[in-house]
């Protein structure tokens, strides 16, 4: 997709397609919507972002870096449709995965993303590395509470009543 050719994918995504059903786990579907999702547009595009968040996140996997990058594709994607509130809430959960799990080139990516929506993204340092995001520390309040990590995934979103116009 990124190469300008988006036609070149679409027969290995019909191949990813048949894969992803025969399996039918939340990992594969995850995956599987993620990349239809980079190659959509729209409406399309943004429900297939959050199928392939929801299913991810299903996942019981500790640091899972693809349901962070999940969350970097579809805050990129939100970005680019000049939707930068929106764009931040997922960004900054993407710079909070991808920092915490050590995947630098990521959380930088996700860092940059979040700066060309307006804000400011603090690096962290070895000074700060055990201090909490406000992400974080809102995180840790719901599974302190005993939430489990699809009904914290699910408050993380913006309620579609709630969107913004794009500012």
């Amino acid at each position: 997709m990124r190469s300008g050719h988006p036609e070149r994918a679409v027969g290995p995504l019909a191949q990813f397609a048949e894969l992803a059903n025969a399996a039918g786990t939340d990992w594969a579907l995850g995956v599987h919507a993620r990349a239809g999702a980079m190659l959509a547009e729209g409406a399309t595009a943004e429900r297939l972002y959050r199928e392939a968040i929801e299913r991810l996140s299903r996942i019981h996997i500790r640091g899972s870096q693809t349901l962070a990058r999940g969350y970097l594709l579809y805050g990129e994607w939100l970005r680019r449709e000049h939707r930068r509130v929106d764009a931040r809430e997922q960004l900054r959960i993407a710079h909070s995965m991808l920092a915490d799990m050590g995947a630098d080139a990521f959380a930088e990516r996700a860092r940059r993303e979040l700066q060309a929506t307006g804000e400011t993204v603090r690096k962290r340092t070895v000074e700060t590395l055990d201090d909490l995001t406000p992400q974080e520390a809102q995180v840790a309040r719901l599974a302190a509470d005993g939430q489990t990590n699809p009904e914290i995934a699910a408050q993380l979103f913006l309620k579609p009543t709630a969107r913004s116009s794009g500012t």
